[in-house]
């Protein structure tokens, strides 16, 4: 991939498993994990910073006991009757 440019060996610590699990979609491409850390380093240099987001996950949410008895009552259909848009309109007024 980058024949002529001058190498340098790095040590670098990481997760075996994710290291192992990347290798393997890299091989898909025909490349090695130097390669692919070749092309984040380059598109980094270019992009001046890391060349993808880098966000947490959002959060999901967890109901608290009382929540998630009453969603488990609405979807067996406990505590549930029918209302006109009259009677929500008059709710709403109230």
């Amino acid at each position: 991939m980058l024949a002529n440019v001058e190498k340098s060996r790095t040590n670098v610590y990481l997760n075996k498993v994710k290291k192992e699990e990347a290798k393997a979609i890299f091989k898909e491409y025909g490349m090695g994990l130097s390669d692919a850390i070749n092309i984040f380093l380059t598109q980094a240099v270019y992009e001046k910073g890391i060349p993808f987001q880098v966000k947490l996950p959002e959060k999901s949410y967890i109901p608290n006991e009382e929540t998630a008895q009453v969603i488990k009552e609405a979807e067996a259909g406990i505590g549930i009757k029918e209302t006109t848009l009259d009677e929500l309109m008059q709710c709403i007024k109230n």
